[in-house]
Protein backbone atom coordinates (compact mmCIF):
# COMPACT_ATOMS: atom_id res chain seq x y z
CA UNK A 1 0.00 0.00 0.00
CA UNK A 2 1.36 3.75 -0.90
CA UNK A 3 2.12 5.01 3.09
CA UNK A 4 0.92 8.77 1.74
CA UNK A 5 -2.51 7.53 0.10
CA UNK A 6 -5.46 8.71 2.30
CA UNK A 7 -8.10 6.23 3.49
CA UNK A 8 -11.18 6.85 2.58
CA UNK A 9 -13.17 5.45 5.38
CA UNK A 10 -11.19 7.77 7.88
CA UNK A 11 -11.96 11.02 6.34
CA UNK A 12 -15.30 9.94 6.57
CA UNK A 13 -15.68 9.04 10.17
CA UNK A 14 -13.52 12.08 10.71
CA UNK A 15 -16.16 14.35 8.52
CA UNK A 16 -18.81 12.60 10.50
CA UNK A 17 -17.18 13.41 14.33
CA UNK A 18 -16.44 17.12 13.31
CA UNK A 19 -20.14 17.52 12.36
CA UNK A 20 -21.72 15.49 15.48
CA UNK A 21 -18.88 17.88 17.39
CA UNK A 22 -20.17 21.25 15.62
CA UNK A 23 -23.84 20.29 17.35
CA UNK A 24 -22.72 19.74 20.40
CA UNK A 25 -22.77 22.19 23.41
CA UNK A 26 -19.06 23.81 24.28
CA UNK A 27 -19.37 22.82 28.10
CA UNK A 28 -19.69 18.93 26.83
CA UNK A 29 -17.40 19.31 24.08
CA UNK A 30 -13.88 19.40 25.95
CA UNK A 31 -11.39 17.41 24.85
CA UNK A 32 -10.68 14.07 26.09
CA UNK A 33 -6.89 13.73 26.66
CA UNK A 34 -5.91 10.44 25.35
CA UNK A 35 -2.98 8.56 26.28
CA UNK A 36 -0.70 7.73 23.43
CA UNK A 37 2.80 5.22 23.58
CA UNK A 38 5.31 5.01 21.60
CA UNK A 39 7.92 2.66 20.73
CA UNK A 40 12.14 3.24 20.39
CA UNK A 41 11.59 3.53 16.46
CA UNK A 42 9.56 7.17 17.47
CA UNK A 43 7.44 6.24 14.49
CA UNK A 44 4.73 4.03 16.64
CA UNK A 45 2.74 6.44 17.96
CA UNK A 46 -0.45 4.65 19.18
CA UNK A 47 -3.54 5.40 21.48
CA UNK A 48 -4.30 2.90 24.27
CA UNK A 49 -6.78 2.68 26.87
CA UNK A 50 -4.75 2.25 29.71
CA UNK A 51 -1.67 1.91 30.65
CA UNK A 52 -0.73 -0.72 34.04
CA UNK A 53 2.91 -0.55 34.92
CA UNK A 54 4.01 -3.11 37.39
CA UNK A 55 6.43 -2.30 39.87
CA UNK A 56 7.77 -4.69 42.51
CA UNK A 57 4.03 -5.70 44.11
CA UNK A 58 4.34 -9.37 46.03
CA UNK A 59 3.71 -12.21 43.84
CA UNK A 60 0.27 -12.53 44.87
CA UNK A 61 -0.72 -9.41 44.44
CA UNK A 62 0.54 -9.10 41.04
CA UNK A 63 -1.09 -11.60 39.36
CA UNK A 64 -4.43 -10.91 41.17
CA UNK A 65 -4.21 -7.72 39.77
CA UNK A 66 -3.20 -9.22 36.25
CA UNK A 67 -6.62 -11.53 36.58
CA UNK A 68 -8.06 -8.55 36.94
CA UNK A 69 -7.16 -6.70 34.19
CA UNK A 70 -7.36 -9.40 31.01
CA UNK A 71 -10.75 -10.42 32.61
CA UNK A 72 -11.37 -6.39 32.21
CA UNK A 73 -10.12 -6.36 28.41
CA UNK A 74 -11.84 -9.08 27.92
CA UNK A 75 -15.30 -7.70 28.57
CA UNK A 76 -14.35 -4.65 27.07
CA UNK A 77 -13.28 -6.37 23.56
CA UNK A 78 -10.28 -4.72 24.18
CA UNK A 79 -6.73 -6.20 23.05
CA UNK A 80 -3.77 -6.54 25.53
CA UNK A 81 -0.02 -6.50 24.95
CA UNK A 82 3.04 -6.53 27.21
CA UNK A 83 6.00 -4.84 26.84
CA UNK A 84 9.06 -3.49 28.79
CA UNK A 85 11.57 -1.29 27.48
CA UNK A 86 9.71 -1.44 24.01
CA UNK A 87 12.83 -1.15 21.56
CA UNK A 88 10.29 -3.01 19.16
CA UNK A 89 10.18 -0.94 16.06
CA UNK A 90 6.57 -1.45 14.73
CA UNK A 91 3.51 -1.75 17.29
CA UNK A 92 4.54 -4.92 18.43
CA UNK A 93 4.20 -3.92 22.35
CA UNK A 94 1.44 -1.65 21.59
CA UNK A 95 -2.47 -2.60 21.69
CA UNK A 96 -4.47 0.54 19.76
CA UNK A 97 -7.27 1.68 22.15
CA UNK A 98 -6.49 -1.55 24.84
CA UNK A 99 -5.35 -2.17 27.49
CA UNK A 100 -0.91 -1.41 27.87
CA UNK A 101 1.09 -3.07 30.11
CA UNK A 102 4.69 -2.15 31.19
CA UNK A 103 6.33 -5.04 33.22
CA UNK A 104 9.17 -3.58 35.80
CA UNK A 105 10.37 -5.73 38.15
CA UNK A 106 13.93 -6.56 40.11
CA UNK A 107 13.31 -9.88 41.22
CA UNK A 108 15.81 -12.80 40.52
CA UNK A 109 16.70 -16.02 42.64
CA UNK A 110 19.46 -17.77 41.51
CA UNK A 111 20.27 -21.53 42.20
CA UNK A 112 23.66 -22.61 42.20
CA UNK A 113 23.39 -26.43 42.35
CA UNK A 114 20.96 -26.18 39.02
CA UNK A 115 23.53 -23.58 37.26
CA UNK A 116 20.02 -21.61 36.94
CA UNK A 117 18.46 -18.49 38.01
CA UNK A 118 14.52 -17.85 38.43
CA UNK A 119 13.53 -14.62 36.73
CA UNK A 120 10.44 -12.22 36.58
CA UNK A 121 9.20 -11.26 33.47
CA UNK A 122 10.14 -7.25 34.09
CA UNK A 123 13.52 -7.72 35.69
CA UNK A 124 15.48 -6.01 33.67
CA UNK A 125 19.14 -7.77 32.30
CA UNK A 126 21.27 -5.06 34.05
CA UNK A 127 19.66 -6.33 37.11
CA UNK A 128 20.36 -10.24 36.44
CA UNK A 129 23.98 -9.18 35.68
CA UNK A 130 24.13 -7.53 39.21
CA UNK A 131 22.46 -10.38 40.91
CA UNK A 132 24.55 -13.35 39.34
CA UNK A 133 28.03 -10.77 39.66
CA UNK A 134 27.82 -10.91 43.11
CA UNK A 135 27.99 -14.57 43.23
CA UNK A 136 30.46 -15.19 40.10
CA UNK A 137 27.90 -16.33 37.63
CA UNK A 138 26.66 -14.71 34.47
CA UNK A 139 23.91 -15.31 32.16
CA UNK A 140 24.72 -18.18 29.35
CA UNK A 141 23.02 -15.93 27.00
CA UNK A 142 21.22 -13.00 26.69
CA UNK A 143 20.64 -9.43 24.40
CA UNK A 144 23.74 -7.23 23.34
CA UNK A 145 22.25 -4.31 25.43
CA UNK A 146 21.23 -4.79 29.13
CA UNK A 147 18.30 -2.32 29.30
CA UNK A 148 15.77 -5.26 28.05
CA UNK A 149 13.14 -7.33 30.11
CA UNK A 150 14.25 -10.91 30.36
CA UNK A 151 10.36 -12.30 28.90
CA UNK A 152 10.62 -9.40 26.21
CA UNK A 153 14.09 -11.14 25.07
CA UNK A 154 12.17 -14.72 25.26
CA UNK A 155 9.46 -13.32 23.13
CA UNK A 156 11.35 -11.68 20.66
CA UNK A 157 13.18 -14.49 20.78
CA UNK A 158 16.63 -12.57 20.61
CA UNK A 159 20.04 -13.43 20.51
CA UNK A 160 23.71 -12.58 22.06
CA UNK A 161 27.36 -13.20 21.28
CA UNK A 162 28.18 -16.27 23.68
CA UNK A 163 28.84 -19.24 21.22
CA UNK A 164 27.91 -21.50 20.42
CA UNK A 165 24.11 -20.93 21.15
CA UNK A 166 21.16 -20.31 19.53
CA UNK A 167 18.79 -18.25 20.61
CA UNK A 168 18.10 -17.02 24.46
CA UNK A 169 15.09 -19.12 24.40
CA UNK A 170 17.44 -21.77 23.72
CA UNK A 171 18.81 -21.45 27.39
CA UNK A 172 15.44 -21.06 28.84
CA UNK A 173 14.15 -24.52 30.69
CA UNK A 174 10.97 -23.49 32.19
CA UNK A 175 8.32 -20.77 32.44
CA UNK A 176 5.11 -20.04 33.75
CA UNK A 177 2.42 -18.35 31.91
CA UNK A 178 -1.07 -16.63 32.10
CA UNK A 179 -3.37 -18.00 29.38
CA UNK A 180 -6.35 -15.17 28.39
CA UNK A 181 -8.58 -17.34 30.48
CA UNK A 182 -6.41 -16.35 33.77
CA UNK A 183 -5.31 -20.29 34.27
CA UNK A 184 -1.83 -20.32 34.83
CA UNK A 185 0.45 -23.08 33.51
CA UNK A 186 4.00 -24.39 33.51
CA UNK A 187 5.97 -24.56 30.16
CA UNK A 188 8.84 -26.59 28.72
CA UNK A 189 10.20 -28.71 26.05
CA UNK A 190 8.65 -31.59 27.91
CA UNK A 191 5.40 -29.89 29.86
CA UNK A 192 2.83 -28.05 27.23
CA UNK A 193 5.46 -27.98 24.97
CA UNK A 194 3.12 -26.33 22.31
CA UNK A 195 2.87 -23.33 24.02
CA UNK A 196 6.73 -23.13 24.74
CA UNK A 197 7.27 -22.99 21.51
CA UNK A 198 4.37 -20.61 21.03
CA UNK A 199 5.71 -18.37 23.34
CA UNK A 200 9.22 -18.21 22.11
CA UNK A 201 9.51 -15.80 19.44
CA UNK A 202 5.67 -15.92 20.05
CA UNK A 203 5.59 -11.88 20.64
CA UNK A 204 3.16 -12.12 23.83
CA UNK A 205 0.25 -13.20 21.45
CA UNK A 206 -0.72 -16.45 23.53
CA UNK A 207 -0.20 -15.72 26.86
CA UNK A 208 1.66 -13.63 30.11
CA UNK A 209 4.45 -14.74 30.66
CA UNK A 210 5.18 -14.64 34.66
CA UNK A 211 8.29 -15.62 35.15
CA UNK A 212 11.04 -18.12 33.79
CA UNK A 213 14.05 -20.32 34.23
CA UNK A 214 17.10 -19.49 32.64
CA UNK A 215 20.72 -21.02 32.62
CA UNK A 216 23.67 -19.69 34.07
CA UNK A 217 27.09 -20.51 33.60
CA UNK A 218 30.23 -19.14 35.44
CA UNK A 219 31.29 -15.40 35.24
CA UNK A 220 35.23 -15.44 33.08
CA UNK A 221 37.50 -12.87 32.51
CA UNK A 222 38.06 -12.63 28.69
CA UNK A 223 40.41 -11.40 26.44
CA UNK A 224 39.71 -10.62 22.85
CA UNK A 225 41.82 -11.12 19.63
CA UNK A 226 41.21 -8.91 16.85
CA UNK A 227 41.69 -10.30 13.00
CA UNK A 228 41.02 -7.57 9.57
CA UNK A 229 40.17 -9.60 6.94
CA UNK A 230 38.61 -9.28 3.22
CA UNK A 231 34.70 -9.78 3.65
CA UNK A 232 34.59 -12.74 1.75
CA UNK A 233 36.98 -14.76 3.82
CA UNK A 234 35.06 -13.98 6.82
CA UNK A 235 32.08 -16.36 7.47
CA UNK A 236 34.97 -19.28 6.30
CA UNK A 237 36.96 -18.18 9.00
CA UNK A 238 33.86 -17.28 11.54
CA UNK A 239 32.99 -20.47 11.31
CA UNK A 240 35.87 -22.34 11.84
CA UNK A 241 36.64 -20.22 14.97
CA UNK A 242 33.50 -21.51 16.58
CA UNK A 243 33.43 -25.73 15.11
CA UNK A 244 36.90 -25.82 15.94
CA UNK A 245 38.59 -23.77 18.68
CA UNK A 246 36.65 -24.71 22.14
CA UNK A 247 38.46 -21.87 23.71
CA UNK A 248 36.15 -18.90 22.00
CA UNK A 249 33.62 -18.51 24.49
CA UNK A 250 32.01 -14.67 22.76
CA UNK A 251 32.52 -13.65 19.16
CA UNK A 252 31.31 -10.95 17.18
CA UNK A 253 32.18 -9.46 13.44
CA UNK A 254 32.23 -5.59 11.39
CA UNK A 255 31.81 -4.88 8.23
CA UNK A 256 33.37 -1.45 6.74
CA UNK A 257 30.32 0.51 5.53
CA UNK A 258 32.62 3.45 4.43
CA UNK A 259 30.90 3.60 0.72
CA UNK A 260 34.60 3.17 -1.24
CA UNK A 261 35.02 0.03 0.76
CA UNK A 262 31.48 -1.34 1.60
CA UNK A 263 30.74 -4.62 2.78
CA UNK A 264 34.43 -5.53 1.60
CA UNK A 265 36.50 -5.79 4.86
CA UNK A 266 35.90 -7.22 7.91
CA UNK A 267 36.66 -7.53 11.78
CA UNK A 268 36.56 -10.64 13.68
CA UNK A 269 36.48 -10.40 17.42
CA UNK A 270 37.13 -13.76 19.22
CA UNK A 271 36.85 -13.62 23.00
CA UNK A 272 38.72 -16.22 24.91
CA UNK A 273 38.57 -16.72 29.13
CA UNK A 274 41.42 -16.06 30.84
CA UNK A 275 42.97 -17.22 34.23
CA UNK A 276 41.30 -15.49 37.17
CA UNK A 277 43.58 -13.19 38.70
CA UNK A 278 44.49 -13.68 42.68
CA UNK A 279 42.31 -10.97 43.80
CA UNK A 280 39.59 -12.44 41.91
CA UNK A 281 37.77 -10.96 39.38
CA UNK A 282 37.16 -7.27 38.67
CA UNK A 283 33.37 -5.86 39.45
CA UNK A 284 31.23 -5.59 36.49
CA UNK A 285 30.98 -2.38 34.73
CA UNK A 286 27.29 -1.09 33.10
CA UNK A 287 29.19 1.12 30.78
CA UNK A 288 29.93 -2.51 28.40
CA UNK A 289 33.82 -2.48 28.51
CA UNK A 290 35.69 -0.35 25.99
CA UNK A 291 34.85 -3.21 23.13
CA UNK A 292 31.66 -3.43 23.28
CA UNK A 293 31.03 -0.17 21.61
CA UNK A 294 32.58 3.10 20.41
CA UNK A 295 31.69 6.46 21.95
CA UNK A 296 28.60 8.01 20.74
CA UNK A 297 30.77 10.88 19.65
CA UNK A 298 32.57 8.17 16.81
CA UNK A 299 29.33 6.41 16.01
CA UNK A 300 27.24 9.99 15.40
CA UNK A 301 30.17 11.85 13.90
CA UNK A 302 29.56 8.72 10.50
CA UNK A 303 25.89 10.61 9.68
CA UNK A 304 26.60 12.41 6.50
CA UNK A 305 30.48 12.08 6.11
CA UNK A 306 32.56 9.65 4.76
CA UNK A 307 35.40 10.88 6.51
CA UNK A 308 33.43 10.17 9.79
CA UNK A 309 32.83 6.19 8.32
CA UNK A 310 36.62 5.79 7.93
CA UNK A 311 37.49 7.00 11.48
CA UNK A 312 35.37 4.75 12.89
CA UNK A 313 36.62 1.66 10.78
CA UNK A 314 40.13 2.78 12.29
CA UNK A 315 38.86 3.32 15.87
CA UNK A 316 37.51 -0.25 15.32
CA UNK A 317 40.59 -1.84 13.27
CA UNK A 318 43.90 0.15 14.54
CA UNK A 319 43.16 1.87 17.74
CA UNK A 320 41.32 -1.02 19.52
CA UNK A 321 43.23 -3.64 19.16
CA UNK A 322 45.96 -2.03 20.83
CA UNK A 323 43.85 -0.30 23.86
CA UNK A 324 41.97 -3.26 24.30
CA UNK A 325 42.09 -4.96 27.97
CA UNK A 326 40.38 -8.39 29.05
CA UNK A 327 37.40 -7.89 30.73
CA UNK A 328 34.74 -9.93 32.39
CA UNK A 329 32.04 -11.78 30.93
CA UNK A 330 28.82 -9.80 32.88
CA UNK A 331 31.14 -6.26 31.83
CA UNK A 332 31.01 -7.32 28.26
CA UNK A 333 27.50 -8.25 28.00
CA UNK A 334 26.34 -5.52 30.43
CA UNK A 335 25.76 -2.47 27.66
CA UNK A 336 23.24 0.11 27.95
CA UNK A 337 22.02 1.56 24.98
CA UNK A 338 22.35 5.19 26.03
CA UNK A 339 25.96 4.46 25.14
CA UNK A 340 25.00 5.10 21.32
CA UNK A 341 21.74 7.05 21.92
CA UNK A 342 20.54 9.26 19.20
CA UNK A 343 19.64 13.06 20.11
CA UNK A 344 18.70 14.27 16.91
CA UNK A 345 14.57 14.68 17.20
CA UNK A 346 14.64 15.07 13.30
CA UNK A 347 16.47 11.21 12.60
CA UNK A 348 15.94 7.79 14.13
CA UNK A 349 17.81 4.90 13.83
CA UNK A 350 16.19 1.86 12.55
CA UNK A 351 17.28 -1.87 12.76
CA UNK A 352 17.15 -4.22 10.59
CA UNK A 353 18.43 -7.77 11.20
CA UNK A 354 18.78 -10.69 8.40
CA UNK A 355 20.08 -14.42 8.89
CA UNK A 356 21.49 -16.68 6.31
CA UNK A 357 23.34 -19.58 5.80
CA UNK A 358 27.39 -19.42 6.00
CA UNK A 359 27.52 -20.93 2.82
CA UNK A 360 25.26 -18.18 1.27
CA UNK A 361 27.43 -15.18 3.21
CA UNK A 362 29.24 -14.16 0.14
CA UNK A 363 25.69 -13.73 -1.82
CA UNK A 364 24.39 -12.15 1.02
CA UNK A 365 26.94 -9.75 0.82
CA UNK A 366 26.78 -9.01 -2.78
CA UNK A 367 23.23 -7.78 -2.43
CA UNK A 368 23.83 -5.56 0.38
CA UNK A 369 26.74 -3.65 -1.70
CA UNK A 370 23.76 -3.53 -4.54
CA UNK A 371 21.00 -2.42 -2.61
CA UNK A 372 21.87 -0.36 0.25
CA UNK A 373 23.97 1.82 -1.10
CA UNK A 374 21.34 3.26 -3.03
CA UNK A 375 18.93 4.40 0.49
CA UNK A 376 18.36 7.64 1.26
CA UNK A 377 19.12 6.58 5.17
CA UNK A 378 22.35 6.87 6.23
CA UNK A 379 23.90 3.39 7.15
CA UNK A 380 25.51 3.01 10.27
CA UNK A 381 27.11 -0.24 11.26
CA UNK A 382 26.67 -3.99 10.99
CA UNK A 383 27.41 -6.37 13.54
CA UNK A 384 27.37 -9.97 12.39
CA UNK A 385 26.92 -13.38 14.74
CA UNK A 386 26.47 -16.44 15.09
CA UNK A 387 22.71 -18.62 15.97
CA UNK A 388 22.86 -21.59 16.31
CA UNK A 389 19.87 -23.88 14.38
CA UNK A 390 16.32 -23.35 16.64
CA UNK A 391 14.06 -25.88 16.26
CA UNK A 392 11.27 -24.57 19.00
CA UNK A 393 9.92 -21.59 18.05
CA UNK A 394 7.50 -22.34 15.95
CA UNK A 395 8.13 -18.54 14.05
CA UNK A 396 12.11 -19.39 14.42
CA UNK A 397 13.92 -17.42 11.95
CA UNK A 398 17.07 -19.92 12.24
CA UNK A 399 16.01 -23.21 10.94
CA UNK A 400 19.97 -23.94 10.28
CA UNK A 401 22.87 -22.34 11.49
CA UNK A 402 23.17 -18.69 10.72
CA UNK A 403 25.29 -15.85 10.82
CA UNK A 404 22.95 -12.66 11.94
CA UNK A 405 23.68 -9.40 10.11
CA UNK A 406 22.45 -6.73 12.46
CA UNK A 407 22.21 -3.42 10.56
CA UNK A 408 21.61 -0.08 12.05
CA UNK A 409 20.65 2.55 9.54
CA UNK A 410 19.58 6.80 10.67
CA UNK A 411 16.16 7.82 8.99
CA UNK A 412 14.75 11.08 8.64
CA UNK A 413 11.88 11.22 10.02
CA UNK A 414 9.74 12.39 6.90
CA UNK A 415 7.18 10.89 4.61
CA UNK A 416 10.02 10.62 1.93
CA UNK A 417 12.41 8.97 4.44
CA UNK A 418 9.65 6.64 5.73
CA UNK A 419 9.23 5.83 1.65
CA UNK A 420 12.50 4.97 0.95
CA UNK A 421 13.28 2.74 3.99
CA UNK A 422 10.20 0.81 3.00
CA UNK A 423 11.41 0.07 -0.50
CA UNK A 424 14.68 -0.65 1.12
CA UNK A 425 13.45 -3.52 3.39
CA UNK A 426 11.14 -4.68 0.64
CA UNK A 427 14.36 -4.88 -1.35
CA UNK A 428 16.92 -6.59 1.20
CA UNK A 429 14.22 -9.15 2.21
CA UNK A 430 13.07 -10.21 -1.51
CA UNK A 431 17.12 -10.90 -1.89
CA UNK A 432 17.61 -12.59 1.89
CA UNK A 433 14.24 -14.96 0.93
CA UNK A 434 15.89 -15.81 -2.39
CA UNK A 435 18.84 -17.16 -0.56
CA UNK A 436 17.30 -18.97 1.70
CA UNK A 437 17.73 -16.75 5.06
CA UNK A 438 15.45 -14.90 7.07
CA UNK A 439 14.62 -11.67 8.60
CA UNK A 440 13.65 -10.46 12.36
CA UNK A 441 10.30 -9.48 13.00
CA UNK A 442 11.09 -7.24 15.98
CA UNK A 443 11.36 -4.17 13.94
CA UNK A 444 9.39 -2.05 11.70
CA UNK A 445 6.51 -3.96 10.14
CA UNK A 446 7.32 -2.76 6.68
CA UNK A 447 8.09 -6.26 4.86
CA UNK A 448 4.69 -7.48 2.22
CA UNK A 449 2.74 -9.62 3.32
CA UNK A 450 3.58 -12.57 0.57
CA UNK A 451 7.76 -12.17 1.97
CA UNK A 452 6.13 -12.23 5.77
CA UNK A 453 4.49 -15.81 4.48
CA UNK A 454 7.83 -17.16 2.50
CA UNK A 455 10.07 -16.10 5.26
CA UNK A 456 7.20 -17.44 7.79
CA UNK A 457 5.54 -20.25 6.16
CA UNK A 458 4.67 -21.53 9.84
CA UNK A 459 2.82 -18.33 10.05
CA UNK A 460 -0.52 -19.75 9.41
CA UNK A 461 -0.39 -22.85 11.75
CA UNK A 462 0.50 -20.02 14.35
CA UNK A 463 -2.14 -18.07 13.74
CA UNK A 464 -4.78 -21.16 14.20
CA UNK A 465 -2.76 -22.42 17.70
CA UNK A 466 -3.11 -18.92 18.94
CA UNK A 467 -6.20 -19.09 18.15
CA UNK A 468 -7.03 -21.91 20.06
CA UNK A 469 -5.40 -20.98 23.11
CA UNK A 470 -7.07 -17.61 22.94
CA UNK A 471 -10.18 -17.59 21.24
CA UNK A 472 -11.37 -14.08 21.83
CA UNK A 473 -8.43 -12.48 20.20
CA UNK A 474 -7.40 -11.00 23.96
CA UNK A 475 -3.50 -10.79 23.07
CA UNK A 476 -3.23 -8.42 19.43
CA UNK A 477 -0.71 -5.85 18.66
CA UNK A 478 0.56 -4.92 15.45
CA UNK A 479 2.40 -7.76 14.01
CA UNK A 480 -1.08 -10.18 14.74
CA UNK A 481 -2.95 -7.02 12.72
CA UNK A 482 -0.49 -7.14 9.72
CA UNK A 483 0.57 -10.63 8.87
CA UNK A 484 -1.56 -12.99 11.41
CA UNK A 485 -4.87 -11.59 11.43
CA UNK A 486 -6.06 -13.21 8.23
Amino acid sequence: MNPTSIDRRRVLTASAALTTAAAVPAALAEPVQRLVLNDASRLSATPVFSHWITRDDPEQVFITRLREELKAAASARRPVAIGAARHSMGGQSLPRDGAAMTFETDRCEPDRAARTFRVFAGTRWHQVIARLDAIGFSPAVMQSNSDFGVASTFSVNAHGWPTPYGPFGSTVRSLRLMLASGDIVTCSRTENAELFGLAMGGYGLVGVILDLEVEMVENRLMAPRFETMPAAEFARRFTQAIRQDPDVKMIYGRLNVARDDFFREALLVTMRPQPTPPEGLPPTDRGGGALSGLSRRIYRAQIGSEAGKRARWFAETVAAPKTARPATRNTLMNEPVVNLENRDRYRTDILHEYFVAPDRFNEFLAACREVIPKARAEFLNVTLRYVARDDTSMLSFATTDRIAAVMSFSQEMTGDGEADMIRTTEALIDRVAALGGSYYLPYRLHARHDQFERVYPAGGRFAERKRHYDPGLLFRHGLWDNYLAG
